[in-house]
């Protein structure tokens, strides 16, 4: 077996590839695109980081591509979906740079508050700027963390070491689980508005992009000192750049940006902003953590087949998977569908299987329900191995049901989601062989591919109400590419699923929430 290491790797990585009999490795870092699309088709294995590409044009020319290793966690580089369809294993190693990635936003916080690169470099100037570079005290400060995982979490009980006011949003992760940790849990609000320190620890998400914008700033303390090790783009480059230069924010302190590298980024120009390029997870320990770890990983797949921190494929034999394939694509759909119809955090999941499964070992559907639950609130730390611990974690109470018969399918798989102010449902089933379709949605009869980018319209069932829309979105030059409708059990309304050729701008999701036979608009992602 051939493995290709084309991102740096730790040399007790490499090591292990080259002790382990019958691997074969070789090291070639930096190749173009062109470069390594003619080299993939000789190898079984590809070990990256975050500079390699793993696009669909490339692994259509991998052939013999079994598995794909990331030595980290985040994957915004490997194209899952197109690897997925080729059959090829992504793998990622979740846990192995967390403690780093926590200690430097620490490190950065106490670096901001207290002037020290600012004192190095007027020292090393001959001056003696004591009196201009007088600091803040930690001690007894809030700290507004955003964003209660496993960085997030660490970084919160670092800072109450350093006897540091800590509190917490999550919208993924219920108050009890907060509190149970010991710290206070807030509404986004109230965070913004009794912080000194603000930190992020969220993953790059459709709703977490620009997340702190111009709105969030006005919100905030004056003086409030912002640090972002987590994902650019979360922050809202130019909107910081203006708070930043008004007084507002006090100083930044950045680790990632919207592009990387920046360039010439004006926040560079700003007094009072510290950065590092993108060093949260650069330490030595935590380099050789994921050096192994992506190494046993690798090796055990390629030599026994057994899967670990995968976050495509579930821990069972090949002969199953082709089986049960169709089933847990759909689950993980299911699962992420209902993860955004939640209006709270989730606590409790119930999942009903009726019909004929042919006796198959559903637990892994199971488990494919619950990463896709959790796959947009934590986006790359979850997997097929993990999903199951990490609900547990969020006090998520999971609960499993049979039913022999259902009335209209062979087999159906109904999950249901519970959270403070209500509940979601989503049910589904497999067409043929292998066609995954939904065909419930909260009490709504609806057949829908669950993949892609599509929008739910909630609306009156009475005349006029699919003309307004395909008007609206018809006088502003949008095509729709694809329509169902499905009606309410028993009631007058109806849900319209809606696919378009292009996504629809903010503003145009407005004006159609505001067409008179409406009641809710909302877009999706799967």
């Amino acid at each position: 077996m051939k493995v290709l290491v084309s991102d740096n790797l730790g040399d007790v990585g490499i090591k292990m590839f080259q002790d382990e009999p019958g691997i074969e490795v070789d090291v070639k870092t930096g190749l173009a695109p062109d470069e390594l699309k003619g080299i993939i088709g000789d190898y079984h294995a590809l070990v990256i980081r975050s500079a390699t590409k793993v696009t669909e044009e490339l692994l259509e020319a991998a052939n013999s591509l079994k598995v794909v290793g990331r030595a980290g966690i985040g994957l915004d580089n490997v194209d899952i979906s197109a690897a997925t369809k080729r059959g090829v294993v992504v793998m990622n190693t979740p846990t192995g740079n967390v403690v780093t990635t926590a200690e430097h936003t620490i490190a950065m916080m106490m670096a901001l508050t207290r002037n020290i690169p600012w004192g190095t470099t007027t020292l090393k100037q001959g001056l003696w700027e004591k009196k201009k570079l007088q600091g803040r005290e930690v001690f007894n400060k809030v700290l507004g963390v955003i964003g209660f995982g496993k960085i997030g979490s660490i970084v919160a009980d670092r800072a109450r070491g350093l006897k540091m006011q800590v509190i917490v949003h999550d919208s993924f992760v219920t108050p009890e689980q907060i509190e149970k940790a010991g710290f206070e849990p807030v509404s986004l609000d109230d965070l913004y508005r009794r912080s000194d320190f603000i930190t992020l620890h969220v993953p790059k998400l459709k709703e977490t992009v620009g997340l702190l914008n111009r709105a969030a700033f006005e919100k905030m303390k004056d003086g409030v000192m912002i640090i972002n090790c987590a994902r650019g783009g979360i922050v809202d480059e130019s909107d910081l750049n203006d708070a930043l230069r008004s007084g507002k924010v006090a100083g930044a302190a950045l680790d990632v940006f919207e592009t990387e590298p920046p360039g010439a980024c004006p926040l560079f120009e700003v007094d009072r902003v510290i950065c590092t390029p993108h060093l949260g997870a650069s330490t030595l320990e935590a380099q050789t953590n994921v050096a192994v770890q992506v190494a046993e990983q690798i090796i055990a797949y390629l030599k026994e087949g057994t899967v670990i921190n995968a976050v495509n494929v579930p821990a069972v034999s090949g002969e199953l998977l082709e089986k049960m394939g169709p089933l847990l694509t759909l689950s993980d759909r299911m699962g992420c569908l209902l993860a955004q119809l939640a209006t709270g955090p989730v606590k409790e999941v119930v999942i009903e299987y009726a019909g004929d499964f042919q006796d198959l070992d559903l637990s892994p559907v199971t488990t494919a329900v619950l990463k896709g639950l959790l796959t947009p609130m934590i986006k790359d730390d979850v997997n097929f191995v993990n999903a199951e611990v990490l609900a547990k974690e969020r006090g998520i109470k999971v609960t499993e049901t049979t039913v022999a018969e259902t009335d209209e399918y062979i087999n159906l798989i109904t999950v249901r989601a519970h959270y403070d102010n209500g509940k979601s449902k989503v049910a589904g089933t497999i067409f043929g062989q292998k066609d995954p379709r939904v065909v419930n949605i909260n009490n709504f009869r609806l057949e829908l591919h669950p993949q892609g980018r599509f929008i739910l319209i909630h609306n009156h069932d009475k005349p006029g109400a699919i003309g307004s829309i395909g008007t609206l979105l018809g006088a502003h030059n949008i095509n729709i590419s694809k329509m169902r409708v499905g009606q309410e059990q028993g009631g007058d309304k109806t849900m319209i699923f809606l696919r378009t050729d292009d996504a629809i701008p903010d503003d145009i999701m407005a004006k159609l929430a505001d067409l008179p036979l409406i009641i809710s608009v909302r877009a999706f992602e799967l």
